[in-house]
């Protein structure tokens, strides 16, 4: 009896339970149409995962701009210490693309862990000490998600754009790829379209591939990256001393963050893995003088960060082995590219270096066929004194003319560029040389009221040149100018089926002054580094590069070459 009368008080409790139950789904109902679940979600998830940008610890001391602009006048001051977020509707791939010139920068000494999508993910503890601020750079008006060097466009020929500067009727029927550079002296100024030539400010490119293969690689910008460099001067054996700045005592290192954006695409971090596989069996080889060491040298340190190679070289070819993939780096000393005797000819006694302008180097050119890619580079040593020969005829000197008499027909400059002519000839005819031959264009040098043995500096220089800073080097210009005549010249002869392309640096690096040893040349710690007091600067290398430095960068430039080369024949024939 008594169970009989507790079943019907349960059965009215699950009864007011499940009416309770119900009236609560239907209030939750109303309250989701008004305010939808998913869009909780949504905001929660991007604030989770937003794209972000990695800034430095702090601005400069005389960073004036202290706002964050993520869309045109939306200018938002952050308060030190304050998380930096930015809102979905302000990035592609979320809601909606950047505004073109977006610039992101926090006030002095504020904090942030705000990060850049990269390539390379790892981050070097002293990168995110520098000061700075980022900005995107106009004509990336898209943020796109992270991707990897290797996620770019085939191409299958790389075209011709001829500079200004040389003679049209020269450049008529030239098929091959050449790019202007940046003109010294030029005030360039950022433009939508990316009609950008260099600003030294500190801007972070937007993906971190290219989309456009055809784009001029040699018109953009310099920007700092707080990423900093691939490798450190501890973590690569094979620096030569003299562009071992960090390890001869240089106090600065923002010099080694600075990386090039070309104005209508990007330029990849360099990729050792994916240089590795595109020359899987292949050989590369670097031909010219000390800067070529130099570049070749910063190609070894950053592809020793993957694997160390085996040293098989000798005294005429230095030959490094790269085993997982069979890859070779090569380099051979041609100061001049050209054949040179200290025989005497005619009225030039024996001693005297003669340099034969129309005859290639022998050491070298017996090697052609076997190398895949070649780069070449050669000019400084016309500054050097020597005896210019054409058709076993003397018709220059340098630094060197003892017949006033007779009238030399031709300068060192007009020589340099008579010699260009000839080496690219030699190689686009050479019956058994069908690889990529890269003429890495003339290496400019920052020596400051006076020559590199006239007093000569680039002492104290830390940050690249800002376009008003420029001025123009006249000499600078004219070898580049008559280098540029002399491989449009070469090129027109080419009988073979290798491919010739000009890296033309010169526009480009001109305003990199910050990027050689200078004084610190030397691990002489007694060795002098500041001007004297009777204003002479110390003893310098104002023509070499630092490593790591900016010569990082042609080698970005060489794989992006390579990529365009190889992967573009791959598609054509695909």
């Amino acid at each position: 009896m008594a169970a009989s009368a507790a079943f019907p008080q349960s059965l009215a409790y699950i009864t007011a339970s499940v009416a309770g139950l119900a009236v609560f789904l239907f209030l939750s109902s109303l309250l989701l149409v008004s305010n939808p679940l998913s869009s909780t979600v949504q905001e929660y998830f991007y604030k989770a995962d937003t794209l972000k940008v990695i800034l430095p610890a702090a601005i400069p001391k005389n960073q004036t701009d202290t706002h964050t602009n993520v869309d045109a006048g939306d200018n938002k001051s952050l308060p030190s210490g304050s998380d930096f977020e930015l809102k979905s509707t302000s990035l592609s791939g979320i809601n909606g693309n950047v505004s073109e010139g977006v610039r992101y920068s926090l006030p002095s000494g504020s904090e942030s862990n705000v990060e850049v999508p990269n390539s390379n993910k790892e981050l070097r503890e002293d990168s995110m000490k520098k000061d700075g601020h980022v900005q995107v750079p106009a004509g990336n008006t898209e943020m796109k998600e992270p991707q990897k060097n290797d996620g770019v466009a085939d191409v299958k020929d790389l075209g011709i754009k001829n500079p200004a500067s040389v003679d049209e009727e020269v450049a008529k029927g030239a098929k091959v790829a050449v790019a202007s550079s940046v003109p010294s002296g030029s005030d360039p100024k950022l433009k939508s379209g990316g009609e950008t030539s260099y600003a030294a400010s500190q801007e972070v490119p937007t993906t971190t591939g290219s989309d456009d293969s055809g784009c001029d690689l040699f018109k953009g910008t310099w920007f700092y990256d707080p990423l900093g460099p691939m490798y450190t001067n501890n973590s690569c054996p094979v620096i030569t001393r003299m562009q071992n700045c960090q390890g001869n005592g240089r106090p600065d290192r923002e010099y080694e963050s600075y990386r090039w954006k070309p104005s209508q695409c990007d330029l990849p971090r360099f990729d050792a893995k994916k240089f590795l596989e595109l020359m899987r069996g292949k050989t590369i080889a670097f031909i010219g003088d000390s800067v070529a060491r130099n570049q070749m040298e910063s190609l070894l340190c950053l592809l020793w960060q993957v694997e160390v190679p085996r040293n098989q070289g000798n005294r005429r070819m230095h030959r490094y082995y790269f085993r997982s993939t069979s890859t070779k780096i090569v380099r051979m000393w041609s100061s001049w590219l050209v054949h040179q005797t200290p025989e005497a000819i005619d009225f030039a006694p024996e001693g005297v270096t003669k340099v034969h302008l129309d005859t290639p180097d022998e050491n070298f050119m017996e090697f052609v066929p076997t190398f895949d890619v070649v780069v070449l580079s050669s000019g400084h040593w016309f500054a050097k004194q020597s005896v210019y020969v054409l058709n076993n005829e003397i018709v220059g000197g340098r630094l060197w003319w003892p017949d006033k008499s007779r009238e030399a027909k031709i300068n060192n400059i007009e020589a340099f560029g008579v010699s260009v002519e000839n080496i690219v000839a030699s190689m686009v005819t050479h019956p058994n040389f069908t690889g990529l031959a890269i003429l890495r264009s003339y290496s400019p040098s920052h020596y400051e009221g006076g020559a590199w043995d006239t007093g000569g500096s680039c002492t104290g220089k830390t940050r690249p040149l800002e376009p008003k800073q420029m001025v123009k080097n006249g000499n600078i210009d004219k070898m580049h100018e008559k280098q540029m005549t002399g491989f449009l010249r070469g090129i027109q002869k080419k009988s073979n089926k290798s491919k010739f392309v000009m890296m033309d640096i010169t526009g480009v690096f001109s305003y990199r002054h910050d990027g050689h040893p200078g004084p610190f040349r030397s691990l002489d710690p007694n060795k002098r580094t500041q001007f004297g007091s009777d204003g002479k600067p110390p003893p310098q290398d104002c023509l070499h590069w630092c490593m790591p430095g900016p010569v990082d960068t042609w080698n970005e430039l060489v794989l992006e070459i390579i990529r365009r080369e190889y992967e573009g024949k791959k598609s054509s024939s695909s």
